[in-house]
């Protein structure tokens, strides 16, 4: 297979995307005169779609895709909730309340 150098690689892609844009502007064209574009094929029905169609009516419309994401189920572990029993801690600082009082004042 022959490979393509730089000039040519540069103007093959000219061509391409002059015939995308000459594609639209054609489909521009027919959007604008639909007599145009029934000379060219007649609409199948009520729901007829082509480049042309879609162009004119300013949007595509398309359904939305269906949720893959089941309700949740919950957890096994956390269904049953113990009961809480309550446990004494002592206060760590009790032994530090002689430091409250301040100095005996001087008269």
């Amino acid at each position: 297979m022959k490979r393509l150098n730089d000039g040519h690689l540069i103007a093959l892609r000219a061509i391409v995307a002059a015939g995308f844009v000459g594609a639209f502007l054609f489909a521009l064209i027919l959007a604008a005169a639909p007599h145009f574009h029934e000379r060219l094929h007649h609409p199948i029905g009520a729901s007829h779609e082509c480049a042309v169609t879609l162009i004119a009516s300013g949007k595509y419309q398309q359904n939305d895709a269906p949720l893959l994401v089941s309700a949740p189920q919950p957890a096994v572990q956390f269904s049953k909730i113990p009961a809480l029993q309550s446990v004494w801690v002592p206060a760590p600082f009790l032994g530090a309340c002689i430091l409250e009082h301040a100095p005996p004042a001087h008269s």
